[in-house]
């Protein structure tokens, strides 16, 4: 007999090899036909509490050890005691199963009717599924719509999904004579000598997969394949050239229409489109992919952003310094970034002296600016900011607008303070980062802890125990500001553990931006010292912080955020002028006078146009407000006000219109 603990905390004792589908029966057959997956843990992991992690698309489906917390089967059978959770169509964890069981439907599908195919990979995502094959012929538009026509017979043939188990010996050899050559890299990567490997089957189709799935293809209910993509295998473009086949999945109609309306929302929102709209920013081809050229508009609000993080960073105690763009290739072997970064970072230039690289990130320059003069803890902390450029090597295929590209300004700074000093650093920066989002908008957000993998030590610098101290701190401070985060093994930065913290769009997007990192390892391989009260020579800490992250990125996330509609603060041009026809012009110009001494940024339409198609034109160009003048304004000393989303509000004295403006500026609050 096994122990089997239910979420409310009450224990049955069951046979060993009893399934959660027979514990979900034994409680009520109505939840049994509910319940999507189970969600198992060791009795013992329930007392400590497990480590929540995440795995690697291809590691969940192929690798990982047992034990721990994981999803499994309704069908499999319990073998120990555990505490045992029956996930329904209401918990995220059961849509990624239902995904991934539909991206096994797809593949299905896909050999039905394209049998030379060859099979990568096929996870869930946060948006649905893909999967991963080779073809010589590209699939078509019709391909596709005949794939997603299978899928509907297979789901409707309601074949069980059925774990199967041989040895890797065998799987090796049957997927090689085959020809399923992604199908032993897997194999082969993600297993070892004398493992056996699970198979799903369901009718004739089978496939190399760790699981869960869903009982059967019937509860795929809701699918659609959108798209089809090329992707080289394993990355490298000296590979096959695969092709990507994308498909999502809900648990009914309903949601997965609700999802293509999100779709059609995020289409309207694209800071690319929008971009060029507004006239913001550009890339230009002829200069190179990645790189962004400011407009005058983009570059207006790109100054308004920068000037209020300076502002902040000097009132929070921080200086501002400034550093070369590229720097001698020694001094990234030192930092480590040669060793760890490199496939990031641009080739060596061979100058004069020496071979220099372009800087990908801000920190050596911060050192060396801290090591240029003796250093006392009476200095300590000390905190240095920057704006600076850096350059990093994106492959071709994943740069996409603002949001992934090679140059970027990056809001970096670096405080170096003692150890006894770096909660309070810390928490400062987490300070700084809510001041961040709430200014600009944004009133939810997710924390992660990225930490180190202790199974991949070559990954990361320095020694087991200083890690430690630096995941505490770091967790310290999380948990006596009562911020909930979820902790990720293996994402840490090579030299230190971080705090990423993800903002959360008007949309329910995340954009991972701001981190803040702890680091012990780079004041150790500079040598860092600074006079303690005892005389003697000690090691200062690092703490590296960006909460724009990059200017480009975060502009790019606000122009979704707020579909090109910024607040006034924010808006380049905060006021649009209309005067009705010739005569008005020089009351307008006198207006406009008035509103740019109180230091708002106005333009005024003196084409020879309709009044409405002037007023069009900034409504297009989403200009938070367009004064109308005639006769009666200027008799009276008055505007009539036309405000973003509101509409005709009718005449006002000029004077409480600055008023207003003016307030809403210096508030700078969302809402007009």
């Amino acid at each position: 007999m096994i122990k089997i603990q239910l979420p409310d905390g009450s224990v049955r004792e069951v046979s060993r090899g009893t399934t959660a589908y027979d514990v979900a029966t034994s409680i009520s057959p109505r939840l049994a036909a509910a319940v999507v997956v189970a969600r198992i843990r060791p009795l013992t992991s329930v007392a400590t509490g497990a480590t929540e992690t995440e795995e690697t698309s291809e590691a969940a489906m192929y690798g990982g050890a047992e034990g721990g917390e994981r999803l499994v089967d309704l069908a499999a059978p319990l073998t120990e005691d555990v505490a045992l959770e029956l996930l329904k169509e209401s918990d995220e964890a059961a849509l990624k199963v239902v995904r991934h069981s539909a991206a096994h439907v797809m593949a299905t599908a896909i050999l039905e009717l394209f049998p030379e195919t060859k099979l990568g990979h096929g996870p869930a995502t946060d948006s649905g599924f893909f999967y991963d094959v080779y073809r010589e012929t590209p699939f078509s538009d019709e391909d596709l719509a005949a794939i997603e026509t299978r899928m509907a017979e297979v789901v409707g043939r309601d074949e069980k999904f059925m774990r199967e188990e041989e040895s890797r010996e065998m799987g090796l050899k049957d997927y090689a004579e085959q020809g399923e050559f992604m199908k032993v890299h897997f194999i082969e990567k993600f297993t070892k000598a004398g493992d056996e490997i699970s198979l799903y089957r369901n009718g004739k189709f089978v496939d190399f997969c760790r699981g869960p799935h869903v009982p059967s293809t019937g509860r795929v209910k809701a699918f659609k394949v959108t798209s089809v993509a090329g992707a080289y295998w394993l990355g490298d473009e000296k590979n096959q050239q695969l092709q990507r086949i994308y498909g999502t999945a809900f648990f009914n109609a309903k949601d997965l229409d609700a999802h293509f309306k999100r779709l059609e929302e995020i289409k309207a929102r694209d800071h690319r489109v929008l971009g060029k709209q507004l006239d913001l920013f550009s890339i230009q081809e002829v200069a190179g992919s990645g790189l962004i050229f400011w407009h005058a508009k983009g570059g207006l609000i790109r100054k308004t952003m920068e000037d209020w993080m300076r502002e902040e960073c000097i009132r929070r105690g921080y200086d501002m310094v400034y550093t070369p763009h590229i720097m001698r290739r020694e001094l990234w072997k030192i930092s480590g970034h040669e060793g760890f970064y490199s496939q990031n970072m641009y080739p060596p230039m061979e100058l004069d002296d020496a071979e220099y690289r372009l800087k990908p990130m801000n920190c050596p320059g911060h050192i060396l600016i801290y090591k240029n003069s003796p250093r006392s803890y009476r200095d300590l902390p000390i905190r240095y900011a920057e704006l600076g450029n850096v350059y990093r090597y994106e492959r071709s295929g994943t740069m996409h607008g603002l949001l992934r590209v090679r140059g970027f300004t990056q809001d970096d700074a670096h405080i170096f303070c003692t150890p006894e000093q770096v909660v309070s650093e810390v928490e400062g920066c987490l300070d700084f980062a809510e001041a961040v989002l709430k200014t600009f908008g944004f009133d939810e957000y997710r924390v992660e802890l990225s930490l180190r993998d202790p199974n991949k030590a070559g990954e990361f610098v320095g020694n087991a125990a200083d890690w430690e101290k630096a995941e505490s701190a770091l967790k310290a401070v999380l948990t006596n500001r009562g911020v909930a985060f979820k902790a990720i093994p293996g994402e840490g930065a090579f030299y230190g553990p971080k705090i990423d913290i993800k903002l959360v769009d008007v949309l329910g997007r995340l954009w991972q931006l701001s981190t803040v990192q702890f680091d012990f390892n780079l004041p150790a391989r500079f040598e860092l010292e600074y006079k303690g009260e005892d005389g003697e020579l000690h090691q200062p800490v690092m703490v590296h912080r960006a909460l724009f992250g990059s200017v480009e990125r975060f502009f790019g996330v606000l122009i979704e955020h707020y579909a090109g509609a910024f607040p006034l603060w924010l808006a380049p041009v905060q006021i649009g002028i209309v005067p009705i026809s010739e005569k008005h012009v020089e009351y307008a110009r006198s207006v406009k006078a008035k509103l740019e001494a109180s230091g708002l940024r106005v333009e005024v339409d003196e084409r020879n146009e309709k009044m409405n198609a002037k007023i069009r034109e900034f409504t297009l160009q989403k200009v938070p407000f367009v004064l109308v003048m005639g006769d009666k304004e200027a008799a009276a000393e008055a505007v009539s006000v036309r405000t973003r989303g509101k509409g005709d509000e009718g005449s006002v004295a000029l004077a409480d219109f600055i008023e207003r403006a003016k307030g809403l500026v210096a508030s700078k609050t969302v809402a007009l």
